[in-house]
């Protein structure tokens, strides 16, 4: 069932130009100095396709809960995933929005010195400037009440978001959003599933920042259940309106 993705207007981006690109079930939100709809679209085709072809001759990497090692000679996007999904101990399609989101933003930096690409809450950010960019979080009292303020020059980063109580993905716990930033997307996306599961109340969030500060390639996480905040790393919040 299709949800309406009110939190996409969450970034500050006035100053480019941002379209939709829907390749069956992936819907990316991007945003860029110039209209790159047509190579945006190209990319998407071709890394969804890379992503079929190699799951159906590897169906455990589609269907898997627990890492999946793969060989040294597949594409760099099954690569990748593999290995972030190795590292917290989650399935590789864990990591999939992530991905996708970083390889077309990656690919799309050619083309734009800024873009922005949002994938389902899984954010690739390319910037020449300070980004806002605010959180949802379900019903708790904090959402839409904060934001991240994002360093120009701290990109290109990812900024990934797992949810128990918002959106279709699975996730074993119940936090209402767990935002991670990573340089790497995919890395992100891995890590908030994995950080993510271990939330079913408010005391549970000591551990799951204890768990983000043993992943070595994380920048920093929050962490929210119903009105409890936490937060570790490299991470600048504010009151915000958007």
């Amino acid at each position: 069932m299709y949800e309406p993705r009110t939190y996409r207007h969450s970034i500050k981006n006035n100053d480019l130009i941002s379209f939709n690109t829907v390749v069956e079930e992936t819907d990316l939100y991007i945003s860029a100095s110039s209209n790159l709809q047509r190579e945006a679209y190209k990319l998407v085709s071709k890394y969804r396709d890379i992503l079929k072809r190699y799951i159906e001759q590897h169906p455990s990497f589609l269907t898997s809960l627990e890492p999946v090692p793969v060989g040294d000679d597949v594409p760099c996007i099954i690569k990748s995933m593999s290995e972030a999904a190795g590292k917290v101990g989650v399935g590789p399609m864990a990591s999939v929005a992530g991905a996708i989101a970083e390889f077309v933003g990656s690919e799309l930096s050619a083309f734009s010195p800024e873009i922005i690409v949002e994938n389902g809450g899984d954010i690739y950010l390319k910037s020449l400037r300070n980004r806002l960019v605010g959180i949802y979080a379900g019903k708790s009292s904090l959402s839409g009440k904060i934001g991240l303020e994002i360093d120009g020059q701290d990109t290109p980063l990812g900024i990934c978001t797992s949810s128990g109580t918002v959106g279709h993905s699975l996730s074993f716990g119940k936090a209402d959003a767990v935002i991670v930033l990573s340089k790497s997307a995919t890395m992100a996306d891995a890590a908030a599933t994995a950080i993510g599961n271990l939330i079913v109340k408010s005391g549970d969030i000591p551990r799951g920042i204890e768990c983000a500060m043993g992943i070595e390639e994380l920048k920093a996480v929050i962490i929210i259940k119903d009105d409890d905040m936490g937060l570790w790393g490299e991470v600048k919040i504010h009151q915000t309106s958007v």
